[in-house]
């Protein structure tokens, strides 16, 4: 038989290294002994590997197990580990028009912090910058966790974004078209931080802790005055060629010429662009019975249905998840499906989104962690974790 050369033993090493993380990643604690049943590796070499993951930082020991009875058991205790979660952490950060949104969480993807600061519509991109600065500190400083440790941070935002982290195009903010978001962010960390939209994010965020965990064919409606959309296809994400898929926004130029300013008016002068808050006074009014806020409602609704079944009818989705505001969506989902059911050819799953207002960051939090499981699981990896 030929002999392994160095480089072979390294990729080797790697390899019982993940399977071993792998084994230990679902959050039990785990014994030599089982751990060779989990991987089907030798007890030398899961003793050699687990000695390794220990120096790393990734696997901790934990205490001797006590009996059912409370006493100690007899003999030489079995050596017992788990995965340490706790070695780093990542971020997910939702740049909104009116709100910012940071969520922290280990590298079991377990959430240990959030925080959210308001900020004003026509906050300058570099006052919105500071802001996000902020609140990512606030974030860190509240769960005592030292900005070294972060793996990987994740950023969603309005707008087009490309795959080096430039907004090429975003009509929401002030100063945000053309803007290097993921370089201007990557100067405040040492990790790697990803840009995405923030509608492709929620549709992440949604398949990994949300309704729709478990679909592969996904359509997200982020519902708002300039509603926008992420969907996955047989399991990826779909961002289209230069990353404008789900701008349904722009759908109304298509036929439909009044734009979501004018349908949920309730004076005849339109809402103001992009005021979340408004928009939420007009779903808030005709919730309590007010007749013309309930017919702006219906506009919106109808103008809803239009864009969503031009999506179903495109992509046959398993589930549609609508999301956007934290209030007032509810009541759309029962008319948005009926008509869907007259509509299209193959009904859809409808659902209100669990996520509320940490969609996007949750997503964002989703993409760090696919990274960070990149670099634990990775085959041709070499040295340290943290290299």
């Amino acid at each position: 038989m030929a002999q392994a050369t160095g480089g072979d033993s390294s990729v080797v090493r790697r390899i019982n290294s993940a399977a071993t993380l792998r084994a230990l990643r679902g959050g039990e604690v785990l014994t030599v002994t089982a751990l060779m049943e989990a991987t089907g590796l030798s007890r030398p070499t899961v003793e050699g590997v687990v000695d390794g993951l220990l120096a790393e930082g990734l696997v901790v020991e934990t205490t001797t197990a006590e009996g059912e009875d409370g006493s100690r058991p007899r003999g030489r205790p079995a050596r017992r580990f788990r995965f340490h979660a706790e070695a780093g952490h990542l971020l997910g950060i939702d740049v909104g028009v009116h709100r910012i949104r940071v969520v922290l969480a280990d590298l079991g993807g377990t959430i240990i912090g959030r925080a959210a600061r308001t900020v004003e519509e026509g906050c300058e991109a570099e006052d919105r910058l500071e802001r996000v600065r902020a609140t990512v500190s606030e974030t860190l400083r509240r769960a005592q966790v030292s900005r070294n440790s972060l793996w990987g941070v994740g950023v969603g935002t309005p707008g087009i974004v490309d795959t080096e982290g430039v907004v090429t195009l975003s009509s929401a903010m002030p100063g945000w078209t053309g803007l290097d978001l993921g370089g201007r962010l990557g100067r405040s960390f040492s990790c790697p931080v990803q840009v995405e939209n923030d509608a492709n994010l929620a549709a992440i965020g949604e398949r990994w802790k949300g309704v729709a965990v478990g679909s592969d064919d996904i359509v997200y409606v982020m519902a708002g005055l300039s509603p926008g959309a992420g969907s996955f296809i047989n399991g990826r994400l779909h961002r289209g060629f230069g990353g404008a898929a789900g701008e349904i926004g722009a759908l109304h130029l298509l036929g439909r010429q009044v734009t979501p300013e004018n349908l949920l008016s309730t004076t005849g002068t339109p809402l103001p662009p992009l005021d979340e808050a408004a928009v939420g006074e007009v779903f808030r009014h005709a919730a309590e019975g007010d007749r013309t806020a309930g017919e702006a409602v219906d506009r919106f609704v109808q103008r809803l249905i239009h864009d969503v079944t031009a999506l179903v009818l495109a992509l046959d989705p398993e589930i549609v998840v609508i999301g956007g505001w934290a209030a007032g969506l509810a009541d759309a989902v029962p008319p948005l499906t009926a008509e869907l059911q007259r509509l299209c050819l193959r009904m859809p799953r409808v659902e209100l989104s669990a996520l509320g207002g940490d969609g996007v960051a949750l997503g964002a939090v989703r993409v760090a962690l696919d990274r960070a499981e990149h670099r634990l699981f990775a085959v041709e990896h070499t040295g340290s974790a943290r290299a």
